[in-house]
């Protein structure tokens, strides 16, 4: 009969092995991120992600209306740590820090080595890639937090004794998290295959119980519904001051939510499938270093310890994978956070074999356990040696230019101005105006505006300003800043042509 305080004893343990120590990890690679973290305003996305946040706005498609209404949570939590903007970007290192955190407890259930689950939440916070997500505002260093909260959840209940109610409650909770999942990205979406996989593979007869199947699609949908609610809400009766589209709208909302905007980004998916494959050996090679040759042979293990797992995970690498290698949009290279994910526990589980084996023929106290804890340090081995010269290449924290280029652009512009702007520029001026209430008088007219507002294209708005107002331009398209030259006299404030924010003077003589 054991006794309450050795009960009391054996759960103070259990404590500090489920929680304590990836509690650990995840403060030690939010120390490390930390000092690495965008100080302020950023271009691009980020610039976009820094201004909805705190605003309760809606993004670009998909909306992300998870990650927004997260983000004006912590806005409100983080307010002792700097301005809006550092806020959110902190925001991403603290989700890399859990992502971590759980993929700890995830390759401890899967090896029941707590070392080598050490090994794989350093070995993901540390990857380039997603050491990269958690310097600046960006939904997906929150969808790598959810991949691993999915996995870890997945695992348990496929670990759990069959027919329980405790395991039913897990499948469900997997069913709320893929629906917070859905909201934040539809990457989300490529996982759908590999989880109905996973689940019949793990309870053949699941199918044969209708009820808990319909809860289980309700948790998904109906959470995925309930978020999505914050585009029209925030767009209509409630408005935001910064809102993207029209989803207060039916057709505005399908457009928003299903990204009808970037649905000619698939290109010939089965085109050039070995150049795609020797894109994708270089960044496993980039990721991993010397451990990438390990990868594959972490997966053969995998299937061999796990054959479930491996199912769920073979097939989210491929899927996701594959999608990625054929989507031609922006900064491709954070869809395979996932992925890094994935690979990062197939080298534990391949590790995990290995102490196994070991110690069959090691006759020591804690022999398996000492065996992990040296491979473990083995295989970080390549990350601790690369740490110092990372941390100096992905470094933002002395990085101002957006908010000097900011700063330097207010201050020109005349009073009342129209500025004609393009995403990468529109977003920190989005943010300087409607976060920090600088400049109410300046119009930013990015190309949605023009959309959303039948503005018609750049030389509509301008034709229509000039007589009255200030007008400046801000473009990326070589066709359209030739066009800008041959038609208007021009004031490049800041550089040769329109690339950089430019007065624009009046028609060419002679010009209509």
């Amino acid at each position: 009969m054991v006794s309450p305080g050795a009960s009391s004893v054996r759960i103070r343990r259990e404590t500090l092995l489920h929680v304590g120590i990836p509690l650990a990890v995840a403060l030690a690679v939010l120390a490390l991120v930390r000092g690495t973290v965008l100080p302020d305003v950023d271009f691009w996305d980020t610039g976009e992600l820094q201004t909805v946040g705190p605003l309760l706005g809606t993004a670009h498609p998909t909306g992300f209306p998870t990650y927004v209404i997260l983000a004006w949570f912590a806005n409100l939590a983080l307010s002792p740590f700097g301005e809006p903007a550092f806020r959110m970007n902190l925001l991403s290192a603290i989700y890399v820090a859990l992502a971590a955190a759980v993929t700890v407890d995830l390759v401890r259930a899967l090896t029941r080595s707590l070392p080598l689950g050490v090994l794989a939440g350093l070995g993901l916070a540390f990857t380039d890639l997603v050491w990269a997500l958690g310097t600046r505002a960006e939904a997906h260093a929150l969808h790598l937090l959810f991949v691993a909260v999915l996995l870890r959840l997945l695992v348990a209940w496929e670990d759990a004794e069959p027919g329980s109610a405790a395991r039913d409650r897990r499948l469900v909770a997997a069913a709320v998290v893929t629906g917070l999942s859905l909201g934040n990205h539809s990457l989300t979406l490529l996982l759908a295959l590999p989880v109905g996989l996973f689940v019949l593979a793990v309870e053949p007869g699941i199918l044969r119980r209708p009820p808990f199947v319909a809860l289980c699609t309700a948790a998904v949908l109906g959470t995925a519904a309930l978020v999505f609610l914050q585009l029209p809400l925030r767009a209509g009766p409630f408005r935001a001051p910064l809102v993207y589209g029209r989803p207060e709208t039916w057709d505005g909302f399908w457009y928003i939510v299903l990204a009808q905007q970037f649905q000619g980004s698939l290109i010939a998916p089965f085109a050039d499938l070995a150049g795609k494959t020797a894109d994708l050996a270089d960044r496993a090679a980039t990721s991993f270093g010397t451990l990438a040759i390990l990868v594959p042979a972490g997966f053969v293990v995998t299937i061999l310890r796990r054959p479930r797992y491996a199912l769920l995970t073979g097939t989210s690498v491929a899927i996701t994978c594959f999608f990625a290698a054929s989507y031609d949009n922006a900064d491709i290279s954070r869809y395979y956070a996932g992925p890094v994910l994935i690979a990062w526990t197939w080298l534990a589980i391949l590790a995990a074999s290995a102490a196994d084996a070991a110690a069959t023929w090691v006759r020591l106290p804690g022999g398996r356990t000492v065996i992990a804890a040296g491979l473990a340090a083995l295989l970080l081995l390549p990350t601790g040696l690369a740490i110092g010269a990372r941390s100096e290449r992905l470094d933002r924290s002395t990085d101002r230019a957006a908010r000097a280029w900011l700063d330097r652009a207010l201050t020109v512009m005349e009073p009342d101005a129209v500025v004609v702007s393009w995403w990468s520029f529109s977003t920190p001026l989005w943010y300087a105006q409607h976060v920090e209430g600088r400049r109410p008088d300046v119009a930013i007219i990015d190309d949605r505006t023009r959309l959303d507002e039948d503005l018609g294209d750049i030389y509509d708005v301008i034709d229509a300003n000039l007589p009255t107002r200030p007008v400046y331009v801000i473009r990326a398209d070589p066709r359209e800043i030739r066009e800008l030259a041959a038609r208007y006299r021009l004031d490049p404030i800041d550089g040769a042509d329109a690339r950089s924010l430019t007065r624009v003077l009046g028609p060419q003589v002679g010009g209509g």
